[in-house]
């Protein structure tokens, strides 16, 4: 019988975005297939608090900095006093503590890249060169790491954020019930975001783009749902004001129930211009067959399939080209969801992630018994 693996995974991050869901979500898809996962993490920080509301053990240290030698041997001793097979570390930061107490530990290293912002190249940022494998979370992270972090391409593979196809089901849900949950009226034209609101998001081009709408299709009664929360938000609510969007805006803030929030919108919108792997929220809104338009930021062009949705460069008024041809039904798109099932389900994705975990232990106990 196969031992229990058991896996930490590091995160210095203080916020609570796509990145920290997925490190929490992937943690839980793991453990229902008999995976052990804990998490170490800084004490203020908010993915401390929805791993416990979730019954995983949490550590919690400094992470004071790249070389902090208190958490690298804190995270060593958690390795040996836990009996854990690998560490999985996140964001910068802890990848160089988690990196090290892993080699110190004589454990298993992955790295998880989660955005698609250039690595330094210098020979001296070697970190991502120790890890025993890589996640990314799109092709083209796992592409550029390979090019220009000199990153073995049998020891990296793209892993997208899996979703959970049972509950993004749309036959489950009911739009007019749906609507009425976000006190929408089902004469308006809903067009939606849900993205943690931080610049690269560029909440301004969405605000940008529901001005001119308004404008150029007087007919149409519009309304725009901003789902998220961030450090952007105070800038965002005076961008509203600015454009004298009040009467047609509505910033709710973070979100649970995105099943139904995508079920009420008629169309999903993601401006976003770098930064991004696959985003969760368009293949979420993929998922439930809604009209999408987004840019080509990091990985999104792996989720195109057969003109499932609308894509251009960040530019504003390309992006806005497409939304208003949308609203006109100028174009259409073709809803794909047999393909999201396939490569994007957390079915699948969790599959893959079992299979390198296995793997790389299986590889360290061959060469203990060599």
């Amino acid at each position: 019988m196969d031992k229990k693996i058991k896996v930490l995974h590091t995160e210095w991050s203080d916020g609570w975005g796509g990145q920290e869901i997925r490190i929490i979500n992937e943690m839980l898809a793991v453990r229902e297939k008999g995976v052990e996962v804990f998490l170490a993490c800084r004490n203020h920080s908010q993915i401390k608090q929805k791993a416990l509301e979730n019954d995983i053990k949490v550590f919690t240290l400094p992470f004071k900095g790249s070389l902090d030698l208190k958490t690298i041997f804190a995270l060593k001793n958690i390795v040996k006093k836990e009996n854990i097979d690998i560490i999985n570390t996140h964001s910068g930061k802890d990848t160089w503590v988690g990196g090290l107490a892993a080699k110190i530990a004589g454990v298993k290293f992955i790295r998880t890249r989660h955005l698609s912002n250039p690595i330094n190249p210098s020979r001296l940022n070697l970190i991502n060169e120790l890890a025993d494998f890589i996640f990314t979370t799109g092709e083209s992270v796992r592409d550029a790491m390979i090019k220009n972090n000199r990153i073995n391409p049998d020891k990296i593979i793209s892993i997208p954020t899996g979703i959970d196809a049972n509950i993004f089901d749309p036959k489950q849900y009911d739009r007019k019930k749906c609507r009425r949950i976000f006190n929408i009226n089902n004469d308006e034209v809903i067009v939606g975001i849900l993205a943690v609101l931080r610049d690269f998001k560029r909440h301004d081009n969405f605000l940008k783009i529901a001005k001119k709408l308004i404008y150029e299709n007087p007919d149409k009664k519009f309304r725009f749902i901003i789902a998220g929360e961030g450090p952007k938000r105070k800038s965002i609510e005076k961008m509203i004001t600015n454009l004298n969007l009040e009467q047609h805006t509505d910033m709710i803030g973070h979100i649970t129930n995105v099943a139904e929030f995508l079920t009420a919108i008629d169309i999903f919108i993601l401006p976003s211009d770098k930064n991004e792997g696959v985003p969760q929220s368009l293949i979420q809104a993929l998922m439930m067959e809604k009209k999408c338009v987004s840019t080509t930021a990091g990985s999104i062009n792996d989720l195109y399939s057969n003109n499932n949705f609308l894509f251009s460069t960040p530019n504003i008024d390309e992006i806005y080209s497409n939304v208003n041809a949308l609203v006109q039904d100028l174009i259409s798109v073709q809803p794909n969801r047999k393909y999201i099932l396939q490569y994007f389900s957390k079915q699948e994705i969790t599959k893959k992630i079992i299979y390198t975990y296995r793997k790389l232990i299986d590889e360290k106990a061959d060469k203990l018994n060599k």
